[in-house]
């Protein structure tokens, strides 16, 4: 009988599972914290609205460093499912222009999905809240990814365009899996496509990516760090015709999203500060829970044109100052003899 079993291979066991899943929920903060890396707080701590408008027109955006959001919109459900705090609009104006959308359809119609968590939004809100953005910051641009998520109907094309057209207009979207430059993608949504039919935009396949968001426990986050650390490393010297994109979030069954983010994003802004060279290209970085100063750290990454320096004077040899003088005055010495 187990109850007769006295430090036996199965209450080792339960030990170890009640161990580990302490070790979540000590991990886990319920109050609301606003550091530098991490915000669970309802309001970003300052905002930066239209950061593009400083970007040249010609740079392509695979140039451009970027902030990010993993399940934008997965506000609600408790600490399995909820990895933000922040509004869309609120995402939005903070800086941020990647945003992680997942769809649950259900007879033509779309609503917002973490697994089967229910986030009290439909596709119709994310969509006006992304034209209503754009429609104030002209300057800026906002790339979607979308996937289908907790149904398995693998038809969402047809309902994603019925959206599109109720919520927004079809020229919102740029049309094309080719990577925009700046002043092609201002205004514009990108959506990154993760699912079959017919063009929409970019092809979310198509980006460098790394998401190795299956973090079991808090013992594994280091793992995950090593992971993040690798991609963004890789990207200054990646393909500059490519995206790149790192997401930082993570979860287990005994590691909650805020757990994991807590501890990654301190990791990924201790790594942003360190680094003295701006001037180069990291991507799209994808977190949960991010904070105005991270995302303003992530923001001053942006590739910025060398400006080619001044032509030196030339310096002349005394023997070259001889030779211009001695020209110079016969110049002159046969300018006044025609004269006269």
């Amino acid at each position: 009988m187990m109850s007769d079993i006295r430090g036996g291979p199965v209450k080792m066991k339960m030990l170890l599972l009640e161990l580990m899943v302490l070790a979540g929920v000590i991990g886990l903060s319920y109050g609301a914290i606003q550091r530098p890396d991490y915000d669970d707080t309802p309001n970003p701590e300052f905002l930066n609205p239209s950061w593009m408008a400083s970007i040249p027109d010609d740079q392509p955006l695979s140039e451009v460093t970027m902030p990010g959001t993993h399940n934008a919109m997965a506000l609600f459900g408790g600490v399995y499912a909820e990895c933000q705090t922040w509004s869309l609009s609120s995402q939005l104006r903070a800086g941020v222009r990647f945003l992680d959308i997942r769809l649950h359809h259900k007879k033509g119609n779309l609503t917002i999905h973490h697994g089967v968590s229910y986030q009290r939004a439909h596709f119709g809100q994310v969509l006006q809240g992304v034209v209503d953005f754009l429609r104030e910051y002209p300057s800026e641009t906002v790339l979607m990814r979308l996937r289908e998520e907790f149904s398995e109907t693998h038809n969402i094309y047809g309902a994603v365009v019925d959206y599109i057209h109720r919520y927004a207009h079809w020229d919102l979207l740029w049309h094309s899996r080719l990577v925009p430059s700046m002043g092609e993608a201002r205004g514009k949504l990108i959506v990154l496509q993760e699912f079959s039919g017919p063009d929409l935009g970019m092809r979310y396949g198509s980006l460098d990516i790394a998401d190795d968001w299956k973090v079991p426990t808090l013992l594994h986050v280091e793992e995950k760090w090593k992971s993040v650390y690798k991609h963004l490393e890789a990207a200054p010297k990646g393909n500059k015709a490519q995206i790149f994109l790192t997401y930082s979030s993570g979860a287990g069954v005994f590691a909650y999203p805020r757990a994991v983010a807590q501890r990654v994003n301190a990791q990924l802004y201790d790594y942003l500060r360190a680094k003295t060279d701006l001037n180069q290209r990291l991507g799209i970085i994808c977190m949960d829970f991010p904070a105005a100063p991270i995302i303003q750290t992530i923001i001053d990454f942006q590739l910025k044109k060398v400006m080619k320096r001044q032509a030196s004077k030339p310096v002349y040899s005394k023997e070259s100052l001889k030779n211009t003088i001695s020209s110079l005055r016969k110049k002159m010495i046969k300018r006044f003899a025609v004269n006269v």
